[in-house]
């Protein structure tokens, strides 16, 4: 296995504890902050291809953290928040996170985001090309779109909230993201573009609009694109 280096970021020396033995346990090498200017000195002689950080910490928070990190790096970051921070769940993956799981957790749901992570970031390199994603062929130049080897008509826009969702499949990204990416920064708070835009996407896309399996909801946060096996 290669050796990944995971930073955790959390004050609950119970929750580092616990991630440093699991995660050693999957052959991972993992260091421990307890809030995020620790993580950023720890970072100064050491690099990590993860980081896993709490959001509600003391002298640098979680949030902050995630806007440091990005202003430098593009490595993935998972927040860990606790029920009722859907807000800051929000803003975390605004701020630049890749995911988020809620405490309390299972060690394997982490372990599967972790991976799912480190999967994300290996493509990173070719997202400016095709996407060929599960049952997806996206061809940005042809602006064509095959599901299952069936050819899709979609309008511009379509074309476009599709081809941003798979390029980050897996990954929950915001609704402000989304409006930023697709319709610029004026139309952040424009959530109902999205509702719209998303029924079309299901109805041209989805073998049941109803129950839809590659744009998927998350409640209140945004959206989730799979691609399928």
């Amino acid at each position: 296995m290669d050796h990944k280096h995971i930073l955790v970021v959390d004050d609950e020396s119970q929750i580092t504890r616990v991630l440093r033995t699991s995660l050693s346990t999957h052959g991972y090498d993992i260091r421990v902050a307890n809030d995020g200017e620790t993580a950023l000195e720890i970072m100064k002689d050491w690099s990590p291809d993860m980081v896993i950080t709490d959001l509600a910490m003391p002298n640098m928070d979680g949030l902050e953290l995630c806007r440091r990190l990005r202003a430098k790096t593009q490595i993935p970051i998972i927040v860990l928040s606790v029920r009722g921070e859907e807000r800051t769940k929000v803003q975390a993956l605004d701020a630049g996170a890749d995911d988020y799981i809620t405490k309390p957790f299972g060690m394997e749901e982490l372990l599967a985001r972790v991976r799912a992570s480190f999967r994300r970031a290996r493509t990173r390199e070719s997202e400016l090309g095709p996407i060929e994603a599960g049952d997806f062929k996206i061809d940005p130049g042809a602006r064509s779109v095959l599901v299952k080897d069936r050819a899709v008509h979609l309008t511009p826009k379509e074309f476009d909230l599709l081809s941003f969702l798979a390029r980050h499949p897996g990954k929950v990204i915001t609704h402000r993201a989304l409006l930023a990416a697709v319709w610029g920064g004026a139309s952040t708070e424009q959530v109902e573009y999205l509702r719209v835009f998303v029924a079309q996407l299901r109805k041209k896309l989805e073998p049941s609009p109803n129950s839809p399996r590659y744009i998927v909801t998350d409640p209140w946060v945004g959206y989730r694109f799979e691609p399928g096996d």
